[in-house]
């Protein structure tokens, strides 16, 4: 039995609280596929090797000089289609990224809605779960009645393609959900909870050069002792149990870190998404990548609760629950 979830309200009156409800997600990725054998090439290491590190079979990934725009825009309009909705019916495109500039994020709103406000926001690999936080209270403030969420990231060109540790994890996409005002009894975007341990920025970071640099031991580490606590805060700020969830869908980081978190949570029951296997880490848009893999292979999870958290350089971190499209 699922416990209703009591979550705060932002508004002048009882009388006038809205909620946000979530209405639709999509995602699009590249069409080159990068094997896990492709990936371990360079550094004389096998497809084994890189499965048991990462459980990475494939990434996907732009070609040299490829559109992250294009992607964003296919997300985007997907998710307008299932969400009933024209360009024209969107207030506000919000862009959460961590590689990709703001011109470019500039580019890709107007893209998609010309008319639409706009925004950027950087929190990468948590920036998803911020975003989301930040469509819901615009919605609930009245500053907008739709909000186009779009998660757009071209990790492949920060990379080093000589640096074992972050040429064989990330990948490319984008992803994109789409929120609307609803009463607060139908309210879908439960409170964020959000923090980080600046202490630790270095472990994940870009170089005097702006490639990324990372020190894997380090996150694995700080990963599965963080992550577990955040999990049950936003579970209690949401007014639920673990065992009201239907599925989690952490940042894709990597396969080890997310079987560890699972393990110390304890959810058989749980629907715990690993894309990473099919779609490699693509910061920001892995959440909604895989929240929109989980929605297809899985649709009997829809109206019912999801545990988002995200965590990556900064070290920042972030989570909610939703309840699914």
């Amino acid at each position: 039995m699922i416990h209703a979830p009591t979550w705060p309200t932002l508004g002048a009156s009882s009388a006038h609280l809205v909620g946000s409800r979530l209405l639709a997600v999509a995602s699009a990725q590249p069409d080159r596929i990068v094997t896990a054998a492709d990936l371990g090439r360079p550094f004389d290491r096998t497809a084994d090797w890189v499965r048991d590190r990462t459980g990475i079979d494939q990434v996907r990934r732009l070609d040299h000089g490829g559109d992250v725009v294009a992607l964003a825009v296919d997300a985007a309009r997907t998710a307008l289609d299932r969400a009933g909705l024209a360009a024209a019916e969107v207030d506000l495109v919000l862009t959460a990224s961590c590689s990709i500039t703001a011109p470019t994020a500039d580019d890709l709103a107007h893209a998609i809605a010309p008319r639409a406000g706009r925004m950027y926001l950087n929190a990468a690999c948590s920036g998803f779960c911020y975003a989301l936080s930040t469509a819901d209270n615009l919605i609930r403030t009245g500053a907008a009645t739709t909000v186009l969420v779009v998660a757009a990231e071209q990790m492949s060109a920060l990379l080093d393609p000589a640096d074992l540790a972050t040429s064989i994890i990330f990948g490319d996409g984008a992803g994109a959900a789409v929120l609307t005002a609803t009463d607060r009894s139908n309210a879908a975007i439960g409170p964020l909870v959000c923090g980080s341990d600046g202490t630790r920025a270095a472990l994940i970071a870009c170089r005097n050069d702006g490639l990324l640099e990372m020190m894997g031991r380090e996150v694995f580490r700080w990963a599965v002792e963080t992550v577990p606590t955040l999990a049950l805060e936003i579970c209690h700020r949401a007014g639920l149990r673990l065992a009201d969830l239907a599925a989690f869908i952490p940042h894709q980081a990597n396969k080890r870190i997310i079987d560890a978190v699972a393990n110390r949570l304890g959810v058989p029951t749980m629907h715990v998404s690993t894309d990473i296997s099919r779609s490699g880490n693509a910061s920001a848009a892995s959440i909604p990548i895989a929240l929109d893999r989980l929605l297809s292979d899985h649709p009997e999870l829809g109206g019912r609760h999801a545990l988002l958290i995200g965590f990556g350089a900064g070290l920042a971190y972030a989570g909610q629950v939703i309840r699914l499209p």
